[in-house]
């Protein structure tokens, strides 16, 4: 039986890998821009998602063999503490030694105690900046021209000179009413972080603006040409617009990020309506992520009165969800029985969520977070939810003492189901809101065809509403790639009494879509049914799927940015 401390440093020198590693694959983005590698740029965003679980286990696997018993455990905590509070990843430590303590232990309550509770800590005096400031004290020009020279792109300019002129007019235009929108605020300078932002085609500059009585965020979108060459694509300064940058329908960022805390930290005075959890997420540390939303919710659950209850919108056939109205985010638990059209286990449930975390999810695909043994108050749960909880899904809800254990669950950001965003435009006659319900809609399953993923079941409810306006899939169970699917016509039936039948008179295979019945999701209404044929009625053939699917197959990656494209600027 080893040593408290042989534990403790055999914790850290995993932990030391793992981050290694961890920068190591995120360092590589640079080179994939660069070169344009869009498929690998893919594949190593995957695969450093695996890496904390592995990483996690192998210490595990190695502190079991040494057999530990469980009083040891606060000696290990208290050597392993000294060793981390130094450092500028303090919070990711503390946070893999969690992990690994609740891999040996397991998750159940009374294990709880000798955890690290995550915590936001004060700014080290004296630690390495993350970001450059480039003041305005020798003209715009020199100083926009500073900042993008600095980006440390190892590739030629295709017209900096143009780039320059663009975000110039894009200052005068927008900086003046931005932030506090005082018009005579004087812009002192920018503040930019040193290390770029790769995700998909694109890499982000990422910074703030100081003026004399406020700072708002300032994000510079950069893409590559045809021929190679860098150009800046577009600039984004409303808090409301970055906020959508680091949207939780987003893939994660690569980026070098050696003091996350301080990244975090950054980036949460900026946009603060997102979470630090969130923002965790966003640039990769989704573990730390959950650490901090845990944190978080349980301050909440403290400070509020509220009760869960039932999510809003029609009952799933796989899940059941409740929410807590003060607090924006639902919980998601497998049933113990599915629908009998749901063909699916739970394990394959857990591989389609496993699924949407790895793949891209091309701004369309909300981001989930999975917990063990949640253990919330008992009396916080109206009783119609607890009965329903118990009835539909007792093998993973069990009520002890005042608690209530859920052995297993999602957490997912709360959004309006676009099915009641729907009735609600129809009921007050909103032409406007239809339209771009509708218009999202089909958007939303056409980017999600270009980036391999076919929705299954496309009912307007497996469908919400973020608030800023996008439309969201966010029902799993029937996910599945695009290239897996075979796209076919509705043959015609022999006789009359075919097509009258219960049954279909064709043949129907496992991976077999016939595109001519997504007619029925419009069905429900006329007005509905005109706007999606007018916007997306190439959704209805199965040419359409055909042609993506094969663009797919040929390893095209489609261009999906976060702005719109009435914000890029013009490359004359």
């Amino acid at each position: 039986m080893r040593k408290a401390s042989d534990i403790a440093f055999r914790i850290l020198n995993g932990f030391v890998e793992y981050r290694d590693i961890f920068q190591k694959i995120t360092r590589e983005a640079k080179g994939c821009f660069q070169r344009c590698q869009w498929r690998h740029l893919q594949e190593i965003s995957s695969r450093r998602i695996d890496l904390y679980g592995q990483k996690v286990g192998d210490v595990a696997r190695q502190i079991q063999m040494d057999e530990i018993i469980a009083w040891q455990w606060t000696a290990v905590k208290q050597d392993y503490a000294a060793l981390v509070t130094e450092r500028e990843d303090c919070e990711l430590a503390e946070t893999f030694f969690n992990s690994v303590y609740s891999r040996i232990e397991g998750d159940h309550p009374s294990a709880q105690a000798q955890l690290f509770i995550p915590r936001e800590r004060a700014e080290q005096a004296g630690s390495v900046s993350i970001y450059r400031h480039y003041p305005l004290n020798q003209g715009v020009y020199k100083m926009l021209r500073s900042l993008l020279s600095s980006c440390g792109l190892d590739i030629p300019w295709e017209n900096q000179r143009r780039d320059i002129s663009n975000l110039m007019r894009y200052m005068r235009k927008e900086w003046l009413n931005n932030g506090s929108g005082n018009r005579a605020d004087v812009i002192t300078g920018v503040d930019v972080i040193s290390s770029v932002f790769f995700r998909n085609k694109a890499a982000y500059m990422v910074g703030r603006v100081n003026g004399q009585h406020t700072q708002f965020p300032f994000v510079i979108a950069l893409l590559l040409s045809r021929d190679g060459e860098l150009y800046v694509d577009t600039a984004v300064s409303h808090p409301d617009h970055v906020s959508v940058i680091f949207s939780f329908t987003r893939t994660y960022f690569l980026v070098d990020a050696q003091a996350p805390e301080q990244f975090i930290r950054f980036l949460h005075q900026l946009i603060p309506l997102k979470s630090r959890a969130e923002l965790y997420n966003s640039i990769g540390f989704y573990k730390q992520g959950k650490a901090e939303f845990y944190r978080d919710f349980m301050a909440h659950l403290k400070t509020s009165e509220d009760k869960f209850r039932s999510a809003e919108g029609i009952k799933g056939m796989v899940m059941a969800v409740f929410t807590l109205p003060s607090y924006p985010v639902v919980f998601k638990i497998i049933k113990d029985r599915f629908s009998s059209s749901k063909h699916v286990s739970r394990a394959v449930v857990k591989d389609r969520y496993a699924l949407v975390k790895h793949h891209d999810r091309a701004g369309r695909l909300a981001d989930t977070q999975e917990y063990s043994h949640l253990v919330l108050p008992l009396r916080r749960f109206q009783q119609d939810l607890l009965a329903e909880l118990q009835n539909v899904a007792s093998s993973t809800v069990e009520i002890l003492d005042d608690t209530v254990v859920i052995k297993h669950v999602w957490v997912e950001r709360r959004m309006t189901p676009l099915n009641m965003y729907l009735q609600e435009a129809l009921l007050n006659d909103d032409e406007e809101k239809l339209f771009h319900g509708i218009n999202e809609y089909g958007k939303c399953i056409k980017e999600l065809a270009a980036a391999n993923i076919f929705a299954g079941d496309m009912l307007f409810k497996n469908f919400g509403v973020t608030r800023h306006g996008r439309i969201v899939f966010y029902d799993y169970d029937e996910i599945m790639y695009l290239t897996d699917c075979t796209f076919r016509h509705i043959p015609e039936p022999m006789y009359p009494e075919q097509e009258l039948a219960d049954e279909p008179w064709y043949s129907v295979g496992p991976g077999d879509v016939f595109p001519e019945e997504f007619s029925l999701l419009t069905a429900c209404d006329r007005k509905i049914r005109k706007v999606f044929n007018q916007l997306h009625g190439e959704l209805l053939t199965v040419n359409w799927w055909q042609q993506v699917q094969q663009q797919v197959e040929q390893g095209e990656i489609v261009d999906v940015y976060p702005y719109r494209r009435q914000q890029q600027f013009k490359r004359c």
